[in-house]
């Protein structure tokens, strides 16, 4: 089965491979461009990539419901356990900053540097935030960099082999579009896609005016989804 990604709105992200279901930042309650609701997705694995409410969003409830495992960093992984969450202690990976696991012998999730804020909904400390590149079954390699500035930093994650890289583009609270093509020359991946944009006025952009300008200005192919639109990755 091929690899393909679903954009649920957001930074909401589903990966599908091999068999394998991974949700990230599942953001669905309460957002305005869902494709799908919190009671829709049954992932096997969820990925918060730090505390913010637009980020954890719905991972208490899925995890609860479908016994997926949820990875984080390590603050919020203890707060997932916290009776008020109520997720049960080996049904969490808390990870730090270039630490992985593997999940299921088959997919391999590394913690990568963001450069954000995380506290929880709560007031909570969420440590760092962080951004996940996943290595599938199949090989292929995926780099969210979730919500965070430009960093030269992202040329080293490159060095691996992108085949997509998943960059926000909405500005204000994260990198906007001239920042996110600079991204996409230091990381170098073979397919890019945006996320993090129009789902509130701070944040509407351009999303095909931006594609045209990795297409001008990278080797990188843009994908432009809408919400609830998938993408199959090829292989190289």
């Amino acid at each position: 089965m091929a690899t393909r990604v679903r954009w649920l709105g957001h930074s909401a992200l589903l990966v599908e491979s091999e068999g394998r279901s991974v949700l990230i930042d599942p953001f669905l309650t309460g957002n305005p461009s869902a494709a799908v609701s919190a009671d829709e997705v049954s992932p096997n694995l969820i990925l918060i990539s730090h505390g913010h409410g637009d980020h954890v969003g719905d991972a208490v409830a899925i995890a609860k419901r479908t016994g997926a495992t949820v990875a984080s960093n390590y603050e919020i992984s203890l707060w997932l356990q916290e009776p008020q969450q109520g997720v049960p202690a080996e049904k969490v990976q808390g990870l730090q900053h270039g630490g992985s696991f593997l999940f299921d012998n088959a997919v391999r999730v590394k913690l990568t540097l963001a450069f954000h804020g995380s506290a929880l909904p709560d007031g909570s400390n969420g440590g760092n935030p962080c951004g996940f590149v996943l290595t599938l079954p199949d090989g292929l390699r995926i780099y969210d960099a979730a919500d965070t500035a430009l960093f030269g930093d992202m040329a080293l994650i490159g060095e691996a082999g992108i085949d997509l890289a998943i960059l926000p583009i909405g500005d204000y609270y994260t990198m906007g579009p001239e920042d996110a093509v600079r991204a996409v020359k230091l990381l170098k991946p073979r397919f890019v896609l945006p996320i993090h944009y129009n789902t509130f006025p701070p944040i509407t952009q351009d999303a095909a005016a931006w594609a045209e300008r990795v297409k001008a200005e990278t080797s990188a192919q843009p994908v432009v989804l809408q919400p609830g639109e998938w993408f199959t990755v090829e292989g190289r």
